[in-house]
């Protein structure tokens, strides 16, 4: 199968900011995905996790299991060989969660990016924004712009490991904030938009200027099975574990479900509605470095993803307290009648009493 651009084509740490070069495509787009069956589910859970990177308390939480294909040519041959990755999500009615875990021996390089394992979120922001070619859009790197690729955004957070250290947060932070960008200079947890992957850039960054109302969104942070510390790392632990270790990473996110993005840069989630994601997978596979077309995805299309309301477990539950309510009151006014009917009838069949008078004591006149 000829070789095609990368659906969700997010480069290392050099590429995170300004315009990258990409591959050209030289075939047509096949796609045969089930991904229309698979609809992820983000149910009204509040209060229910803490943002450590840790899958503990995800155990009640359910997800979707899907497989790991190349996204250059999602072959079932070339499945990643490491095992299938679970993707959970839920909401507290203010921000959306997000949790991946897929198996994978631990491997841990400090400070190179491709020699760890490294994800990404990516999701459907205009209309006629395709998971194909992040976008879809037609305009080259010369004339892409806001106005060219109107309706073709998409919304990206990507994740490098290899300067965040486990447990720990990362994501948007106050010097990159005061920046006015997507980025993050302490473990690279980007926000990102795209209209292809020949026009992509940090929130707030772009080929028209730059933006100082943007900002990073997203807060994350990852963990490893292997790992037995649970006080907390520190840098001076790195590489905190010992590659090769047998498990399962974990990568653990957050977002508000609203931002305040006015450029049409993050994605807005709703309660009630559905969304359009994808989640890519980047691994040394044998040690060898990754590089930014040669990750792995779930679907070769969009998934669904749904932001369930908790509105039916409270309409239930109302509906439920005021049939109680109205029992009650039928159930007194049902005595209270049935008393009244006791009472009648026994006045009705009470013998009545006469005063007898003798034939002779009335007067004959």
């Amino acid at each position: 199968m000829p070789r095609l651009l990368p659906p969700l084509l997010l480069l290392a740490v050099a590429f995170a900011v300004g315009r990258v070069s990409s591959h050209e495509e030289s075939g047509e787009w096949e796609c045969e995905s089930d991904s229309g069956e698979i609809r992820l589910r983000a149910e009204f859970r509040p209060g229910v996790v803490a943002l450590d990177g840790r899958p503990d308390d995800w155990d009640a939480v359910g997800g979707s299991e899907f497989a790991l294909l190349p996204a250059l040519d999602p072959d079932d041959d070339d499945e990643y060989n490491g095992g299938k990755m679970t993707v959970k999500a839920l909401h507290d009615g203010k921000d959306v969660f997000f949790l991946l875990q897929v198996d994978g021996d631990y491997v841990y390089s400090p400070g190179k990016s491709n020699k760890c394992p490294s994800v990404a979120l990516m999701f459907q922001i205009g209309q006629s924004a395709t998971y194909h070619n992040m976008g879809g859009c037609k305009e080259g790197t010369d004339t892409c712009t806001s106005k060219t690729c109107k309706g073709h955004e998409v919304d990206i957070m990507h994740f490098s490991i290899g300067n965040a250290i486990p447990g720990r947060l990362y994501g948007g932070n106050p010097i990159d904030i005061a920046k006015g960008n997507g980025g993050d200079r302490f473990g690279h947890l980007v926000d990102l938009y795209a209209w292809t992957p020949h026009c992509r850039y940090l929130d707030g960054t772009g080929p028209s200027g730059n933006d100082s109302s943007a900002q990073n969104n997203w807060r994350g942070a990852w963990w490893h099975s292997s790992l037995s510390v649970q006080s907390g790392f520190v840098q001076e632990d790195s590489p905190y574990g010992s590659d090769g270790q047998k498990g399962t990473y974990y990568f653990e996110f957050s977002r508000p479900l609203r931002t305040m993005d006015r450029l049409q840069q993050d994605v807005q989630f709703t309660i009630g509605e559905s969304s359009k994601i994808s989640v890519a997978f980047w691994y040394p596979v044998d040690g060898t470095p990754w590089h930014g077309s040669g990750h792995f995805t779930i679907s070769c299309d969009w998934v669904s993803l749904d932001i369930t309301s908790g509105g039916t477990t409270l309409t239930k539950s109302k509906s439920t307290s005021s049939w109680d309510v109205a029992s009650v009151f039928s159930f007194l006014f049902s005595a209270i009648a049935l008393c009244l009917s006791i009472f009648a009838i026994y006045r009705i069949s009470r013998p009545r009493s006469f005063q007898f008078s003798p034939m002779e004591e009335v007067s004959m006149e």
